[in-house]
């Protein structure tokens, strides 16, 4: 998720000029900040909890949490978290795991027959922790359009199966290669063990314990949202409301739902190392599956900005795990349609950030340039000014990927007089994994609709030789598509390849892993 499911974070490496460091951010400073933020980078709305020693030092919700209610957001109002979640589940499989349940060097086939990979290797020898750690060898994203938009009918044994139909793009455990899928195996299995759902397994054993009152996973348990915050998204230049994102197989990869209030307790409880409670007497999980999670699994590239002199970077279970200034950073940010967030903890600095947004685009950016501003403050850096930066670099990516996007649109108006035959494209596609599309004619145009997936669907305009561009019927996010035909020697379309029409696209339209063959 993305989006990160993850969301993909600006990160530009710089070398700078000293300034005097200042001393540790304030409350008030944290206020300015964040309504400047807001502002900058067109944000409906945000909260943020800041925890440092075991305490919450400052709480607090800025903005709406609708443009069209104009509620105030506050420290309750809920959020989806999206890829924040899979922390959740990997606490799960610590509590399993402590319990001598399993052990997360099982292998996944054991808990699930069905599983198959890309060959019988994998398949035999993948396990509980390979699901959590984004090294199968598969592609960024592989599989997420099977929920991606939302709304599809896939089932868990279609993730389960889907996988042996995927090319693998590197060794296995050889490359980070961020995946939403295998947290969606990995929530199965903590369903098939514990003899309830992930939903209900994750509410019971760590919602409720940890008093986190208004968080839930899923959204089967929600009997009140006039609380929770709206997506919008702010990519055309204005704030607007855009369709929310719905449950998905379950709740495993993304599916949670919380608030700034709730979300420090979490973080608290990871600072303590899985305790709380009065005296910090009760134990979540053990202090060495606290250690287990916190322990780099996929090694990943360093950052070389010298600003942070970073020596290490890597994915624990369910977290990124860096070095900032000689101090441990512990994070994951989540993304859905209009739905951003951002964990940050300092370990050795007993200090922790999260914060939430609501708006598509501008909400990465203030969640990166509000929780680095705090963050540099602690580690007695220099004010770096990153909201400014960031909106100047965002400004410029966005520009880019529009000016690609623009091309491809005005070369398809071009286009608009040349004569196609209809009956050539016209038919019945299949994708092993992804199932039936069908390309149709609907008032002389082609048109394209899924079968599995609903929203994806919409008019085919003819862009060059045998290639198509798609105008999506859903518009919540930038996900247009281009269909490239192959044709046989009669001229008639026998197969589809497709991939996203801007580079801007969420990695979660995977549109290139898709092999459709015509069928009828």
């Amino acid at each position: 998720m993305k989006k990160v499911n993850s969301y993909l974070v600006l990160v530009i490496c710089i070398c700078f000029s000293s300034a005097t460091a200042f001393s540790q951010i304030t409350s008030q400073n944290i206020d300015v900040l964040m309504e400047s933020a807001l502002a900058k980078f067109k944000v409906a709305g945000a909260s943020i909890a800041v925890v440092k020693d075991g305490k919450i030092i400052h709480l607090k919700g800025y903005g709406v949490s609708s443009i069209e209610t104009k509620k105030a957001v506050n420290e309750n109002t809920n959020f989806q978290i999206a890829s924040n979640s899979k922390a959740f589940t990997t606490a799960a499989l610590s509590i399993l795991e402590d319990e001598g349940k399993l052990k997360w060097t099982d292998k996944v086939k054991d808990y699930a027959p069905e599983f198959k990979m890309y060959n019988d290797y994998v398949t035999e020898n993948f396990n509980i922790q390979d699901l959590l750690t984004h090294r199968s060898g598969l592609g960024l994203g592989a599989g997420d359009l099977m929920f991606f938009p939302d709304g599809t009918n896939f089932t868990i044994k279609d993730v389960l199966t889907s996988f042996q139909h995927f090319k693998p793009v590197s060794a296995f455990r050889t490359k980070w290669d961020y995946d939403n899928l295998l947290y969606i195996v990995a929530g199965e299995i903590i369903a098939r063990v514990s003899g309830m759902s992930y939903e209900e397994f994750v509410q019971k054993r760590i919602i409720a314990p940890l008093q986190m009152n208004n968080t839930f996973v899923g959204s089967s348990l929600i009997k009140d949202t006039s609380n929770f915050a709206v997506s919008h998204s702010s990519e055309s230049g204005t704030i607007k409301k855009i369709e929310g994102f719905n449950d998905q197989i379950n709740a495993a990869a993304g599916g949670m739902f919380s608030n700034a209030q709730d979300m420090a307790k979490w973080m608290i409880v990871r600072l303590n190392k899985g305790q709380y409670g009065p005296d910090l007497k009760t134990t979540l999980f053990s202090l060495k599956n606290h250690n287990e999670m916190w322990r780099i699994h996929t090694v990943q590239e360093t950052d070389q900005n010298p600003r942070y002199n970073s020596h290490f970077n890597g994915y624990g279970l369910g977290w990124q795990l860096s070095d900032e200034k000689g101090n441990l950073k512990v994070s994951h940010t989540g993304g859905l349609p209009g739905m951003l967030s951002i964990v940050t903890m300092y370990p050795d600095l007993n200090f922790g950030i999260v914060i939430l947004t609501n708006t598509e685009n501008g909400g990465g950016g203030l969640f990166t340039a509000v929780s680095n501003t705090i963050s540099d403050s602690y580690l007695g850096l220099d004010d770096f000014g990153w909201t400014d930066k960031l909106v100047q670099w965002m400004s410029e990516d966005r520009n880019s990927g529009d000016d690609v996007t623009k091309k491809v649109w005005e070369k398809v108006k071009l286009a608009k007089n040349v004569k196609i035959k209809n009956e050539d494209f016209i038919g019945v596609y299949a994708d092993k994994w992804f199932g039936e599309i069908e390309v149709f004619e609907k008032n002389k145009q082609l048109w394209f609709k899924s079968y599995r997936s609903p929203k994806l669907n919409g008019p085919m305009a003819f862009y060059n030789a045998n290639t198509f561009a798609i105008k999506w019927e859903y518009q919540a996010m930038n996900c247009d598509a281009m269909a490239l035909f192959s044709l046989d020697e009669n001229g008639k379309a026998q197969s589809i390849k497709m991939k996203g029409i801007s580079p801007n696209i969420d990695f979660s339209f995977d549109f290139q892993d898709l092999d459709l063959v015509r069928v009828k």
